[in-house]
């Protein structure tokens, strides 16, 4: 089970006016459950994306891009589980494109006007016509307050649906943003880091919403990690339907953007915890926070060289305080330049390295009271500026290898 992390329920994720969301089963894998999503969105609605970096991206990344290239209008969005429709070149590309026609046939939109979502297995051809025939049952299920079947409907190896609401006053008038998101593996940033899909009734003009992709996906989705790897699938897209009753936000200077721009974070900043909390295999949630940096960038490096390194992941694991450990995963990843004398980490409230050498104050028993707690803080001090950044990750667990070792079968 997730740590720390109460599922949403039908009440908590919040109708984004005019959004509705269906599922149906297309029997993809051998489990009886829904499998296929379909989002429809009010004529006029835009969108914007970001996607993986992985060079072998999947056809539906590569179908998306290609849409939101025209302009971002956005009608529809299709996603399947279970089949990742990465790895099957152009018979994959075919099948997204296909899927985009029956969405816009169903719905009489163009198909540049749907964009395709796929996870799970990589380099199986996709069943597409399974997916076809499901797409009228999802079609005739879409309903407003739809985001939790929605959320189920897109998970693999997830152990619970993952979803956010916020509801905000923007010059008198109520805008909802609300987003539902999946992924337990093959989680690390490098633009996102699984499949997530957010709405806001909010009249935000194509080149902004762009903006705050780019922005919401660094502060967030780019700080989770699970296992270091990316996958060839990730993809973080935010509509905005401009169904609330304000003015359109066109400039970056119009004072409301940062109102519901701040909504968008806080909603895509929870989504990325849930990911990591229910990391496969996790027993625990571990924030890490790296400060004093030149740059942000070099703050990044050296928090994901923690979060990414076998030994210390083990070590939170066995709840055993061998701290050296992350003062290799540092050493590590600091920059050539850094001065371990000037270095400094914390344990939640336990100072273990006290510029560059073991803290006088610190004992083994702190250090294993709080590596015991399900949720730690590492914070880390390279006394070289006034940057930071922050990433959260997981431990691993036997479960993380059991589940991926069967995870075909």
């Amino acid at each position: 089970m997730p740590v720390h992390y109460t599922p949403p329920t039908p009440e908590s994720l919040l109708p984004v006016p005019g959004v509705v969301l269906g599922a149906a089963k297309a029997a993809i894998k051998k489990w009886d459950r829904d499998d296929v999503l379909l989002v429809v969105c009010h004529p006029g609605t835009v969108a914007a994306g970001v996607f993986t970096q992985n060079r072998f991206c999947a056809a539906p990344v590569t179908v998306c891009r290609e849409h939101l290239a025209r302009g971002g209008a956005m009608r529809a969005l299709v996603v399947n589980a279970g089949n990742a429709n990465a790895g099957t070149g152009d018979a994959g590309l075919a099948d997204a494109h296909a899927e985009c026609i029956a969405v816009a046939r169903l719905i009489e939109c163009a198909p540049e006007e749907v964009l395709p979502y796929s996870t799970g297995v990589i380099m199986e051809p996709l069943p597409v016509e399974r997916i076809l025939a499901a797409l009228p049952a999802a079609r005739s299920a879409a309903r407003a307050d739809g985001w939790l079947a929605a959320a189920r409907a897109i998970m693999t190896t997830d152990t619970v649906p993952k979803g956010a609401s916020r509801r905000i006053d923007v010059g008198g008038a109520a805008v909802t943003v609300t987003g539902i998101c999946k992924g337990a593996g093959m989680i690390h940033p490098d633009m996102a880091t699984m499949l997530a899909f957010m709405a806001t009734d909010a009249p935000i003009a194509a080149p902004l919403l762009r903006d705050i992709v780019r922005e919401v996906a660094g502060v967030s989705f780019n700080g989770a990690t699970v296992d270091g790897d990316t996958s060839t699938n990730d993809s973080f897209v935010l509509a905005a339907t401009g169904r609330a009753g304000i003015a359109p936000i066109a400039s970056a200077a119009d004072p409301r953007l940062g109102t519901v721009r701040a909504a968008i974070e806080e909603c895509a900043v929870a989504l990325a915890q849930a990911i990591v909390r229910d990391g496969e295999g996790a027993t625990k949630f571990i924030a890490i926070r790296v400060e004093g940096g030149k740059s942000v960038d070099e703050c990044k490096r050296v928090a994901f060289g923690i979060a990414h390194s076998p030994l210390v992941k083990t070590a939170f694991f066995a709840s055993d305080p061998n701290l050296g450990r992350i003062v290799c995963a540092i050493g590590n990843t600091a920059a050539p330049d850094t001065d371990p004398a000037k270095v400094s980490f914390w344990l939640d409230d336990v100072l273990v390295v006290d510029r560059g050498g073991r803290a006088a104050s610190y004992r083994e028993e702190d250090g294993q009271r709080v590596m015991k707690q399900e949720e730690i803080t590492v914070r880390v001090d390279l006394g070289r500026g006034k940057a930071a950044a922050t990433v959260w990750t997981c431990d691993f667990s036997h479960d993380y290898v059991s589940i991926n070792a069967d995870y075909r079968s």
